[in-house]
């Protein structure tokens, strides 16, 4: 075991502080990681303020982690010392299920391991995430990040990218498709980079004047507000898919609407309560109404992969890890562009 420092929730009620724990030491198929970047993810805030209601404390959240491996296993093949690497939503699956063995190990039917607040698997007690100097993660749960890419802005593709990917190439977004991305904040703004990126006709949907001229930039073909009825019906039935990344509650037929015969609408965003979707939504035009969550390992990789070979990052502002809750405070508020990322050299500077 080694020690660890890091930033962790006491309880829901109490803010980060600075935490030591333990870390296992490497055994044969480990990689050893010290933590160069950490985004912040919504789900981190959600999970430390038990809105969940399975936190596990004390807590240390994070899992968006680019790092540096210092060590590795007597059998680990694919990494060595100094190797660039990241570890995202998940450290273990139980592997033998069918869709682990099918390269879906998000949807392990036994359960994966989540990178922080799951159950720990070799060291006993639960898992500690990135908000921390240091993590120890199976080879198998370890992603090769591109030399391409800007370390930090790449941080947040081990989330909010994959959580986009995924829906995009499983439902085959591409030249001659036209594809809606509904709100554009974390993982939004990833949508319409992706979308773009894969050569669909990409279409924003946001409720913001303000945020029209940043999806152009992003990357949208079109950026319609929610807000205009008119603008809305110009786009009824036309979808082959959108992708929905808005949390908050909101009207999803107004969306299911816009999607054409056989088409699909896919929910990425968790909003705190049960979306109210109308039978003939979905009768009317044989539509789907589906869900997404991340991405299996292999996957994530090709979403790196492709991020690296069209210089795709995350828009990101950059923090000390001192400020942490200063960032949560702005998280609610949507007053980011469009993740931060927590600067792990500040740990040694405090």
């Amino acid at each position: 075991m080694f020690t660890c420092t890091g930033y962790a929730a006491g309880a829901a009620d109490q803010p980060l502080a600075p935490f030591t724990f333990q870390r296992r030491d490497p055994g044969p198929t480990d990689v050893a990681i010290e933590i160069v970047y950490c985004g912040v993810c919504h789900s981190d805030l959600h999970t430390v303020r038990g809105e969940w209601g399975n936190t596990l404390y004390p807590c240390v959240p994070g899992h968006e982690i680019v790092g540096r491996v210092t060590a590795v296993g007597g059998a680990v093949t694919r990494f060595s010392v100094g190797d660039t690497v990241g570890v995202g939503c998940m450290v273990d699956s139980c592997r033998t299920c069918a869709s682990c063995r099918e390269g879906l190990e998000q949807y392990c039917d036994n359960g994966f391991v989540g990178t922080y607040n799951g159950p720990d698997r070799k060291s006993g007690g639960h898992t500690f995430g990135g908000y921390a100097s240091a993590i120890v993660v199976e080879q198998d749960f370890v992603l090769k990040i591109p030399k391409s890419l800007d370390l930090a802005a790449a941080a947040p593709l081990l989330c909010a990218g994959i959580t986009l990917w995924s829906p995009l190439r499983h439902w085959k977004a591409g030249p001659g498709k036209k594809v809606g991305i509904v709100g554009l904040g974390g993982l939004g703004h990833m949508g319409v980079k992706l979308a773009h990126a894969l050569g669909a006709h990409l279409v924003l949907f946001t409720t913001s004047k303000s945020k029209v001229a940043d999806g152009e930039r992003l990357g949208a073909d079109e950026v319609v507000l929610s807000t205009d009825p008119e603008a809305m019906k110009a786009h009824t039935e036309s979808f082959d898919l959108i992708v929905d990344a808005v949390a908050a509650d909101h009207d999803i037929n107004a969306y299911l609407g816009l999607v054409k015969r056989d088409g699909t609408l896919v929910q990425v965003g968790a909003p705190e309560k049960p979306l109210a979707v109308a039978a003939f939504s979905v009768i009317w035009k044989r539509r789907s109404f589906a869900g997404s969550l991340i991405g299996g390992i292999a996957e994530t990789q090709e979403m790196l992969d492709f991020c690296g070979a069209h210089g795709i990052t995350s828009d990101i502002e950059m923090i000390p890890m001192q400020k942490i809750e200063e960032a949560y405070a702005r998280m609610l508020k949507s007053d980011v562009k469009y993740r931060f990322v927590i600067d792990m050299a500040s740990l040694k500077a405090a």
